[in-house]
Formats: structure tokens, sequence, C-alpha cells
């Protein structure tokens, strides 16, 4: 059965589902195909240069849309194409903006498994008949997230939006992971970039009523301004198809959170996924000042991308994409950020066209970056 996408979660048969969504990760039985090694590779800075300032000139985009081949979905980088790629820009919130290079080490490291998705053909799926709407598939199955307490409740409270329109997810006590393109076009900053915030949805049982006015029902949002922002070399003046696999920016915000995060994972191959399953919250356009909820099975990847049809319209771009792993600390599936929501890609393999929307996925490179950003040191980050 479909739910309507219209729908909150009061309904009963969503509240079941929300109870399942929400039981413990550690009542999964399924046993990991592969656990990741402890060690990661470590991120290096070799130089940081000064850039003129941004003329903040982009407009912003709520809709990523690129082409692939199969030489695109083949594609692996070089090494040294690698390390310029993970390179970043950074910029300051009065303007000013730095590049930084980087070094990588243990570069060779590849967590079990992972080679697989890179040497893995493309599934063959029969022809897809012409979508009526973009980015949904078949049934809205999209749920609103209403209620005070499901938008308080993890996973749906680290689910955060972004000033120029987009999603985001908090992934430390001041550090917010979502998409490139939200805050820069591949050559220059979007306007609203110039005094990027981050909100934050505040039911309306916390919400202030003066004496005499009716209830606030609708959540409000509490911006905080964001004082820099990090967006990888690999996003910045790229061919569309190659840039997409670094549509990932870190926001890091004025002052500290109270909420909780999520925290970061490497996705080592979909099958190491519990349910081989991803889910993601955002703001999508077409729903306004609701959080959207959804969930769907991988369909395919590719060395840097998570092709799935998940249902998603302008304005989830940057929601963060998670999944249960295996979590060899705790020795227990957990809940990790395993990908950024970006946008939907044409992907033309063996002369047959199919469209799916498509998640940039967290390598252990990409982990690595990311982790030095949130840490700023490279000891923090040397175990998942």
């Amino acid at each position: 059965m479909v739910p309507n996408g219209r729908s909150g979660l009061a309904h009963p048969c969503c509240i079941s589902l929300l109870f399942l969504l929400l039981l413990p990760s550690s009542v999964s039985v399924r046993e990991p195909r592969h656990q990741l090694h402890s060690h990661l590779p470590s991120l290096i800075p070799h130089s940081t240069l000064p850039l003129s300032r941004s003329r903040f000139s982009a407009k912003a985009r709520l809709d990523l849309t690129t082409h692939c081949n199969e030489s695109c979905y083949h594609r692996r980088e070089e090494q040294e194409h690698l390390t310029e790629q993970l390179g970043f820009e950074t910029l300051y919130a009065d303007g000013s903006r730095t590049l930084t290079t980087v070094d990588l080490t243990e570069n060779e490291y590849e967590p079990p498994g992972y080679a697989e998705v890179q040497v893995r053909p493309p599934k063959v799926t029969s022809p897809r008949s012409k979508r009526q709407k973009r980015q949904i598939y078949g049934s809205d199955g999209r749920f609103n997230i209403r209620g005070d307490h499901f938008l308080l409740d993890y996973p749906f409270s680290t689910a955060v939006r972004i000033s120029t329109g987009c999603t985001g997810v908090l992934v430390s006590k001041q550090h917010v992971l979502t998409a490139a393109h939200c805050v820069h076009d591949g050559k220059d900053y979007v306007k609203g970039a110039r005094k990027l915030r981050v909100g934050f949805l505040i039911p309306p049982f916390l919400n202030g009523t003066r004496s005499g006015q009716a209830p606030v029902k609708k959540p409000l949002v509490r911006w905080v301004r964001v004082k820099r922002t990090r967006v990888p070399k690999g996003w910045i003046q790229g061919p569309p198809e190659v840039s997409m696999d670094f549509d990932y920016a870190l926001l890091e915000l004025r002052w500290p959170h109270r909420r909780p995060f999520m925290r970061l994972g490497v996705l080592p191959s979909s099958e190491d996924l519990a349910g081989k399953r991803i889910h993601f919250s955002g703001f999508d356009s077409d729903r306004a000042g609701e959080l959207v909820y959804r969930f769907c099975p991988v369909e395919d990847e590719s060395n840097d991308l998570i092709y799935q049809h998940c249902d998603a319209r302008p304005g989830a771009s940057g929601s963060g994409v998670y999944g249960r792993v295996w979590d060899n600390t705790l020795e227990r599936w957990e809940r990790k950020v395993i990908g950024i929501f970006s946008g939907h890609q044409w992907l033309e393999i063996n002369g047959e066209n199919r469209d799916y929307n498509v998640a940039v996925r967290f390598t252990p490179l990409k982990f690595a970056q990311i982790c030095y950003w949130v840490h700023g040191n490279k000891v923090d980050c040397s175990q998942d």
C-alpha cells in the first residue's frame, strides 16, 4: 500500500510505520557482509593561499540535473587528480576566501568490499516510461513530518533549512552538511551565500504567543548565521558530470546548537546497508514549511554516486542521506550519514537511457576530507 504523500504522520498506519523506522538499529538480525577497518586515509593540508573576495554573482539552483554515459559511470580518477579535487575553498563571513591544497596518507587504502562497486557492471532494466512529474516516481511516497514531538525526534531533528532554499543535516555540534550547488554554482558563490544562515524548526508548542493572540500552528524557524563555508575543489569549475561527484559543502555555525546530530559513515557498498535502504528528510519546495521524509532501496551505484528512486522535489537538495551501517566499536547497526542528496541524473548505459535521483556517496577519501573540516586535524579522523 502506498501512503498518501500529502498526509502527515498522524494517521495510525503512518504512526506504525514511524514506530518501525525509529526502532533501535540493534534489532536487525542481518549480519554485516563487510566490516570497515578502523583506520581511514588522512588528509593533510599542504598550503593555504588567499583568494580574491567573492562577487556572489551566481543564482541559486534548487534542481541540479546532469547526464552521464558509460565512461562517466566507470570513471576512476588518477591519484594526482584526486588529490587536487580534495583540496578545498573556504569562504568566511566577511566575504574573503582561501584555497587549501592537501596531501594524502594511506592513499592505497580501500575498505573491504569497496572495490566491488568499482568493477560491478551497471544493472540492465527495462525502459522506463516518461515521468509525469520530475523526481517523483509513480505514486508519491513522501511523508510530511508533523506534530510537536515528531519534529524533535531523532533522526528528523537533524534536518535543517539552508537560507538559499535547500536542506542540510547536522553532523556535529557546530557543523552542517549540504549540497555544494546550494551555495556555489561551480564558478562563483550564490548571492544568498553572502549572509548564509541555517534554520532550525521550532514546533508550535515552543513558540511564544502574546496574550490575546491565536496559537501558532505551523512550525517557526530559528535562523543561525554561518561563519565559514567549505567547498571541495572537485566541485569548482569542473564539468557537471564530474562535479556532481563532489556536490557537498560544510557550513560552520557561529555558535554550537543543542540538538542531536548524526555521525558520518563510509559506504563501502549498498549491500552493506541494512535492507539496502536509504532514508532522508528535507524541505521540498512543493510543501512549504513542512519537513518531508522518504525512504527507498538503492537501485544502482557508481564509484561516487548512489542511484535511487526516492521521491523528491527541488529544495530537498543537501539532505543528509542515511542508512543503518555496522559500527565495529559499538558492535551494532547505527544510523549514519553516508551521502548527500544532490539531484537528478540521466544515465546512458548500453544505448539505454535511465533516470535516477542521485546522492553523493561518502568514500573513504571524502570522509577524510569532511572529517578534517569538522575536527581541524587528522588525529580525530583516524577512526570511523
